[in-house]
């Protein structure tokens, strides 16, 4: 009945009693070692049998919710409450154990974090795909001191290269149902993800708002020059990213069409940022002498305090208030 764990358990019992006790009747032994061994499972599970894996195994555990049957019971349980088109749409076997394991190359997608948010509103995403050690929970108060420390950042990521590795947006983006984007020349949204899978995400009913550098004003040939790039070179780039975007918007059905919204700015360019679901927002600084690509990437998950999130969305709707259409092509 007992494995290697629970063997220790009767073990440590049977020695720390006089031989006289050992000699009693079978049957009274039993189940005072029944005891012991149910007493320990039910005060501690992680202790019993330690999680080897994430964080989210060893929670799954405590729940008793580590078969991928009980977990997306629970999944559809939650979709039902917060967003029941999500329901049916939990992880499939392979992928769920790579989630327990932590195999995995970068974070589930958006409507599984959000569902995972909602499943354990006290730890981040990034950490529940962390490795867990034995004093994970022990250590409560310290990670609440951590989260404070770091607000509502999710993941660090040296450069945005290092980001489109960890979390590529063509396949982040795809579940997604409104997509905010202002920068320079949005290479994130318009070089990294498909037309096709762009039109896909407009005609299923996705709103994307688009905010570019004004390719003709005075700030983005000041860009340039702080680059070092040649007169016109981010100005091109700018209309090239534009007119794909138009080009989207010709294809698609008249409604899906009204869900791509695109204007201009000219001011200076401050930071790229782009925010997914009203949940996540990606962030990166335009520093000096720096290309985009180079620059750090910042996550940002939208919490229940204040945090670095709503103060780059406020960033975008200030700015989308005072820019100035693109004309319809």
């Amino acid at each position: 009945m007992c494995g290697t764990s629970d063997t220790r358990i009767v073990l440590g019992f049977c020695a720390g009693h006089r031989s006289d006790r050992v000699a009693a009747d079978g049957s009274y032994r039993a189940i005072r070692i029944f005891r012991v061994y149910s007493s320990s499972y039910s005060r501690d599970t992680s202790r019993w049998e330690p999680a080897m894996g994430t964080v989210l195994k060893a929670l799954l555990q405590q729940r008793h919710l580590q078969t991928v049957s009980s977990f997306n019971r629970h999944y559809d349980q939650l979709a039902r409450k917060i967003e029941p088109e999500l329901v049916g749409a939990g992880p499939k076997k392979a992928q769920f154990y790579r989630w327990l394991s932590g195999d995995m190359t970068g974070l589930p997608y958006p409507h599984h974090c959000r569902i995972l948010r909602a499943m354990f509103p006290d730890w981040s995403v990034s950490d529940l795909f962390r490795e867990y050690v034995e004093t994970e929970f022990a250590a409560t108060s310290a990670g609440t001191d951590r989260q404070s420390r770091t607000a509502d950042v999710e993941a660090i990521f040296p450069t945005r290269t290092d980001f489109v590795q960890s979390m590529p947006p063509n396949q982040f983006l795809r579940a997604t149902r409104h997509i905010d984007a202002m920068g320079l020349s949005l290479n994130l949204l318009c070089q990294q993800v498909h037309d096709s899978t762009i039109l896909g995400l407009v005609e299923s009913g996705t709103a994307i708002r688009c905010l570019f550098l004004n390719p003709h004003g005075v700030h983005v040939r000041s860009r340039e020059v702080e680059e070092g790039h040649e007169t016109g070179i981010l100005s091109s780039l700018t209309e090239l990213n534009i007119r794909s975007l138009q080009r989207i918007r010709r294809r698609a059905t008249p409604d899906a069409a009204g869900r791509i919204e695109l204007r201009t700015y000219d001011q200076p360019v401050r930071f790229n940022i782009t925010i997914v679901d009203a949940e996540m927002c990606i962030v990166q600084p335009y520093l000096p002498n720096c290309r985009g690509v180079e620059s750090p990437t910042f996550v940002c998950r939208k919490s229940l305090g204040p945090g670095l999130f709503d103060s780059f969305a406020g960033v975008f709707a200030a700015m989308w208030g005072q820019a100035d259409p693109v004309d319809a092509q």
